[in-house]
Formats: C-alpha cells, structure tokens, sequence
C-alpha cells in the first residue's frame, strides 16, 4: 500500500442482511440497511490497522450508502460521498458504464498515497474479480503503467 499511486478498494464492514429494503432511501438511513455494533467495531480496527502501520490515505470516496460511509468515517476521519461506487446489481448496462468509470479514476491515480474506495461486494468483484467478505479490502498497485490486484485482506 506504501507504492505511490496504490488504491486500497474497501468492501463496506458487517452490516445484517443482503440488501436494501424496496423504499430505502439514500437521504434516510433509517430505511437503509446499516452497520451494527459489530460492523462499527470492524470499520474502527480497520482503521487502526491503518494507522499502526503508518499507512496514511489520500482521498476518501464512498458509496453514497450508510454502510458505506459509516465504515469510511469510523476507519479514515472523512469521505467523500460518490454516486458511482454504490453500482448497479440489476442493470447489466448501467453497472458497466459505472464499472467503467470508476476503472477511469482508478487508471488516474499514479502517485501519492492510496486512494480509498469504499463499497459494496457486487462492485468489488467487478473491480478485482474477487469476492470478499464484509470488511475485507483489495489492495491495487500500479505496475507496468496499470493496476493489478496486490492482494487482500480482511478485518475481522
């Protein structure tokens, strides 16, 4: 994670159940399904991983999901809310125009410390081809002018 121009792609920490109720709501997280104690505790450890090993992070972008902001607040201090990183499970279409837009930003991103990507598993595995458990994370280095899954880990 220390190479210049990693990305650091964040499945978001435990939270019960599959997927969202029908009316979820992004500006409700009430409707949404959310991190639970244990889920909060994961996100924390994460960043304590962090931040024993001295691994500082550069920017901070998150699916626009509690879950997913949650788990970015409580494991780095800040995120940025983005549209894309929340995907797309039922529009085969749609979900590789995101893909692909987030392929773009991560493509861009050649130096400086890690970029964080915080999201959902469906978008993990488009991203890595990887299919991780809650609070686990793929780490992204750039090797011979692309990025190439580095290897993973998860947080208990």
């Amino acid at each position: 994670m220390r190479a210049p121009g990693s990305v650091v792609v964040v499945r978001h920490s435990y939270a019960p159940g599959a997927f969202d109720p029908p009316d979820a709501r992004l500006d409700a997280c009430s409707t949404q399904r959310n991190l639970d104690e244990r889920g909060r505790a994961q996100a924390s450890r994460l960043g304590e991983a962090f931040r024993q090993r001295g691994i500082e992070v550069g920017r901070v972008l998150s699916s626009p999901r509690c879950r997913c902001l949650d788990t970015a607040r409580l494991a780095f201090g800040r995120v940025e809310p983005w549209n894309v990183l929340q995907g797309a499970l039922r529009d085969a279409d749609l979900r590789r125009r995101l893909t692909a837009t987030i392929q773009q930003t991560i493509a861009a991103h050649r130096d400086g410390p890690p970029l964080v990507l915080v999201t959902h598993g469906s978008v993990v595995s488009d991203l890595t081809g990887l299919d991780v458990p809650m609070g686990a994370f793929v780490v992204l280095r750039r090797e011979n002018g692309r990025h190439a899954v580095a290897g993973h880990l998860f947080v208990e």
